[in-house]
């Protein structure tokens, strides 16, 4: 199985379920077969992006890290040709993609895992709504600040779980010390920037306590596991404690 590839459990249910749900919504909003322009900002090891050449559209990759595009660059070199021509690939920021790109060149804008690291993110936002034409979606994967407890909580630390209640400030598993964005303040950001919030999912709601690199199960519970991910993910109460918000916006 692909996800086996991912580098273990988190990551595989954190790129499965995005990818089935960017799938839906471009479904949702696009004629059948249209062969779409993407923008994929701080696109990692490019997961999204070369699912998304495979299905036909083209893709620009987005990153500004040397280490994973040269990951991301290795990922594409052995995809058949057909696939390779699909992709570019370029070093750079997300908060200067109007240095890059004209406005309106792309049909869906992914920024995924990536406002954390942005302390200030709304101009970095607009930014990303202007590269969409009229109808663009735009897809954010963000960590959610109404569940920065939960973690703490399921690991018995209660004064880290207090504390969590007031802040969107959080270190990662990485150590850095990032922030994490509330569903409220992130609708109000999209309307503001002229993508309003259309759907949203949570992401990672029974597996965000596993270890990064804790092995995949056998192929029939991995897909038990993944439909339950999948059915919390879009249903009230669950998707509010979900480790990650997926946001979709669509440009007016």
């Amino acid at each position: 199985m692909w996800l086996e590839g991912l580098g273990g459990l988190r990551n595989a249910v954190r790129q499965e379920l995005v990818g089935r749900q960017v799938d839906e919504q471009i479904a949702q909003r696009f004629p059948v077969g249209q062969r779409l322009r993407v923008l994929d900002v701080g696109m990692g090891q490019g997961t999204q992006a070369l699912r998304l050449a495979r299905a036909g559209h083209k893709v620009t990759g987005l990153e500004q890290d040397p280490g994973m595009l040269a990951v991301a660059r290795e990922a594409l070199a052995v995809e058949p040709a057909g696939i390779r021509d699909r992709v570019k690939l370029l070093e750079g920021d997300g908060r200067e993609t109007g240095a890059h790109f004209l406005p309106g060149s792309f049909d869906v804008v992914l920024c995924h895992g990536v406002l954390m690291y942005v302390p200030e993110p709304d101009a970095m936002l607009a930014g990303l709504a202007r590269m969409l034409a009229p109808g663009g979606l735009l897809s954010l994967l963000v960590r959610n600040g109404d569940a920065l407890a939960m973690r703490h909580g399921l690991d018995g630390d209660w004064k880290g779980a207090l504390a969590a209640f007031d802040s969107t400030d959080y270190t990662n598993r990485l150590g850095l010390d990032v922030r994490a964005d509330r569903l409220a303040g992130l609708t109000a950001t999209l309307s503001g920037i002229g993508a309003p919030l259309q759907a949203w999912y949570g992401v990672r709601i029974f597996t965000d306590g596993t270890e990064a690199g804790e092995v995949l199960p056998p192929d029939e519970e991995l897909e038990q596991l993944l439909a339950a991910e999948d059915r919390a993910g879009r249903t009230d109460p669950y998707r509010g404690v979900a480790a990650l918000l997926h946001l979709c916006g669509v440009r007016g």
